[in-house]
């Protein structure tokens, strides 16, 4: 553990949501949001709020403006890729007020050794909306538990602490 994961500003545990974008998914085969879920309450986080949405960006941006006041740390799961269908990251870039832009810079270094080249095609995404910080992962499993467990498990608490 690095000097700041203890910082005098960090939150003790963040409430979040957690949104799987999905023309296909349900509960029962939402790995991915389930990995977070897991992945989340493993390091004493609430989750506050859990949906399956289609990729539309209506319906995500209605969920988003709908979710409980408490929140703090919204987490997005599919729809970043550049098909058609792929909507999340137009969703989501509309409410965003501050990029976080090396989030998706370091998801896609660390995918790129994972993948390849693919990596370049993720439009991974995170920024603070208000007074919360949303995060826009690729759909894949894999994808998933890269960005958690390098990039936002590892700074949930301070990035928490930010915002307040």
């Amino acid at each position: 553990m690095s000097s700041h994961s203890h910082h005098s500003h960090d939150a003790a545990a963040a409430r979040c949501a957690v949104i799987t974008v999905s023309d296909t998914r349900t509960e029962a085969n939402d790995t991915s949001g389930q990995k977070i879920r897991d992945l989340l309450a493993t390091a004493n986080h609430s989750v506050d709020f859990y949906a399956i949405r289609k990729d539309d960006p209506d319906e995500i941006r209605t969920t988003l403006h709908t979710l409980p006041a408490a929140v703090e740390i919204v987490i997005l799961n599919g729809g970043t890729g550049i098909a058609k269908r792929d909507t999340t990251f137009e969703a989501v870039a509309g409410l965003i007020e501050k990029e976080i832009l090396g989030f998706g810079e370091l998801f896609r270094m660390l995918s790129w050794e994972q993948v390849g080249a693919a990596a370049m095609l993720s439009r991974a995404t995170a920024g603070v909306w208000g007074s919360r910080v949303i995060f826009s992962l690729p759909g894949s499993t894999a994808a998933v538990d890269l960005a958690m467990t390098k990039l936002i498990l590892p700074q949930i608490r301070h990035v928490v602490g930010l915002v307040r």
